[in-house]
C-alpha cells in the first residue's frame, strides 16, 4: 500500500515548483562540484549506490533520502578535510560518493514529481546550468584553493554549502507529497549490485595501469563481478519488491533509452577526458590552456540541452532533435579522427563544440523518456537505474579508450607535455583510433535511439494509491 500524508496533498503553483527545483538543484550542485575533484574513490562508490537511492526514494519518500545523502556527503567532506594520510582521504572521498551518488538521481526524481514529462522542458535549463557551473568551478576552484589556501579547503567548503542547500530547501520541499510504501528494502539485492559494481569498476580502474589486464587479480574481479551481476538478475525475480524490478528494464522504452545513453556517454567521455590530453601532447598546450579548451564543448553541451528543453516544452516529436544531435556528434567525432594532428586547434575546437552540442540534446530527453515510460510508483527506481547505466558507460569508456591511448605508451609523455617526432606519429594514430571508437559508440547509440518509440508525454496524474 502507498501512503500519502493528507495534509501534504496540495496543488503546487508555478512559484512552488520553481523553488522546489532550484533548491533541489543546490543539493545536486554539491555532488556535481566535487565529482570533478580527486575522482576515483568518489566515482566508484557514487556509481555503485545510485540504484539503491532510487529505490529508497520510492519506498521511504524523497526528502528523508535526499537529506540523508547530503548528510553522508558532508560527513565524507569532513573526514577528507581532516585526513592525516592518503588512505583516510580516500576513505573520506569514498564516503562522499556514498552520499553524493544518489543526489543526481534523487533531484531528477523530485523534478519528475513536480513537473510531469509534458512540463519538464522549462526546468532542463536549470539542470544544464548547474552542470556547466560545476564543470568550470570544480577544477578551477579546486586548483585555486589548493594553491593559495590549502588542499583541505576544497572539502571544508562543502560544510557551509551543504548547510545552505538543506536550509534553503526545507520549506519548498515540505510541499512535496510525502509518499511512502509499505515494503522492505531488498537489502540482499542492494548488496549484490554494490559488490558487483565495485568489483567491475575497480577492475576497469586498475587494469592496464596498476596491474596487467591478464593478471589473476583483474581477471578474478571481472569473473566474480560478472557472476554476481548474473546472480543479482536472477534474484530480482524472487522478492516481493526487488531493488530493480524486472518490469523496469522489461519496458522497451526504458531498456533502449538506457542502452542509448550508455553508448552516447562513451562518446562524450572520449572527448571530455582525452581531448585535453590530445592538446597537450599533439598541439603542445600547457595543462591550464588544455583545460580551458574544454570551455567550447561545455558550452556546446549546455546549448544543446537548452534547445532540447525548448523542444520538450512543445511536447511533440521530442525525439527529432536528439536524433539530429546524435548524428551531428557521430559525424564530428569521425571528422576529428580523420583530421587529428593535421589541422589547427580552432578546427578541432569547433568540431568538439558540435560533438558536445549533439550529445547535449540527448541526455535531458533521455531522462524524460525514461520517466515518461515508467510507472509513477517506480519513478525514483527507474531514474536511479537510468543514471546508474549512464555512469557505467562513462567508466567503461574511460577504461576502453584509455587502453587504446595507453597502447603506445602515451602515459609516459603526459607530464613532459611534448613528444619527439616518432612518438608523435604513434600518438596521432592512437588518438585517431580513440575518436573513431567513440564515433562507433555514437553510431550504435543513434541506431538504438531510432528504435525508441516516441510516446506522447504524460501530463499531471494523481499519485498511486495501491501497489
Amino acid at each position: 500500500m502507498t501512503h500519502i500524508s493528507p495534509p501534504e496533498q496540495q496543488v503546487l503553483n508555478e512559484d512552488d515548483k520553481t523553488k522546489i527545483v532550484i533548491t533541489s538543484l543546490l543539493c545536486m550542485f554539491l555532488a556535481a562540484l566535487d565529482q570533478t575533484i580527486i575522482v576515483s574513490a568518489y566515482f566508484l562508490t557514487a556509481t555503485a549506490v545510485t540504484p539503491l537511492y532510487g529505490k529508497l526514494a520510492d519506498l521511504k519518500g524523497r526528502r528523508p533520502v535526499l537529506y540523508a545523502g547530503v548528510g553522508i556527503f558532508v560527513a565524507g567532506s569532513l573526514i577528507s578535510a581532516l585526513a592525516p594520510s592518503m588512505a583516510v582521504l580516500i576513505a573520506g572521498r569514498a564516503l562522499q560518493g556514498l552520499g553524493g551518488g544518489g543526489l543526481m538521481a534523487l533531484v531528477q526524481t523530485i523534478i519528475g514529481d513536480v513537473a510531469p514529462p509534458r512540463e519538464r522542458g522549462k526546468y532542463m535549463v536549470y539542470i544544464a546550468g548547474i552542470w556547466a557551473t560545476a564543470s568550470i568551478a570544480g577544477p578551477v576552484l579546486g586548483g585555486v584553493l589548493a594553491e593559495y589556501v590549502h588542499w583541505s579547503a576544497i572539502f571544508w567548503l562543502n560544510l557551509p554549502l551543504g548547510a545552505l542547500a538543506v536550509g534553503l530547501s526545507l520549506k519548498p520541499l515540505s510541499k512535496l507529497p510525502n509518499i511512502r510504501r509499505d515494503h522492505k528494502l531488498d537489502i540482499l539485492g542492494a548488496l549484490m549490485i554494490i559488490v558487483a559494481t565495485l568489483l567491475f569498476l575497480l577492475a576497469l580502474t586498475l587494469g592496464g595501469h596498476t596491474y596487467p589486464w591478464s593478471s589473476a587479480l583483474i581477471l578474478g574481479m571481472l569473473v566474480v563481478s560478472a557472476a554476481t551481476f548474473i546472480l543479482f538478475a536472477w534474484y530480482q525475480f524472487q522478492p516481493a519488491e526487488p531493488l530493480l524490478p524486472p518490469r523496469i528494464f522489461g519496458n522497451k522504452v526504458i531498456a533502449l533509452t538506457s542502452t542509448t545513453a550508455f553508448l552516447a556517454t562513451a562518446g562524450m567521455f572520449g572527448l571530455s577526458v582525452y581531448y585535453p590530453v590530445y592538446l597537450q601532447l599533439i598541439e603542445g598546450f600547457g595543462a591550464s590552456a588544455a583545460g580551458l579548451a574544454l570551455l567550447g564543448p561545455m558550452l556546446g553541451s549546455v546549448a544543446g540541452s537548452s534547445i532540447s528543453a525548448r523542444i520538450l516544452r512543445k511536447g511533440r516529436h521530442y525525439k527529432r532533435l536528439p536524433m539530429i544531435g546524435s548524428l551531428m556528434s557521430l559525424v564530428s567525432l569521425a571528422v576529428v579522427g580523420l583530421l587529428v594532428g593535421n589541422v589547427s586547434f580552432w578546427v578541432i575546437e569547433v568540431l568538439a563544440f558540435l560533438t558536445a552540442f549533439g550529445q547535449g540534446t540527448l541526455f535531458p530527453v533521455g531522462t524524460v523518456m525514461v520517466q515518461n515510460a515508467a510507472d509513477p510508483r517506480d519513478l525514483g527506481t527507474a531514474t536511479g537505474a537510468y543514471t546508474f547505466v549512464r555512469s557505467l558507460g562513462s567508466v567503461v569508456a574511460i577504461a576502453v579508450l584509455g587502453a587504446i591511448v595507453g597502447s603506445v605508451g602515451i602515459g609516459d609523455h603526459i607530464s613532459a607535455g611534448a613528444l619527439d617526432p616518432a612518438a608523435r606519429e604513434g600518438a596521432i594514430a592512437a588518438f585517431r583510433s580513440l575518436f573513431f571508437a567513440a564515433a562507433v559508440a555514437q553510431l550504435m547509440s543513434l541506431i538504438l535511439l531510432a528504435r525508441v518509440e516516441e510516446h506522447p508525454l504524460r501530463g499531471r496524474t494523481p499519485p498511486p494509491v495501491e501497489d
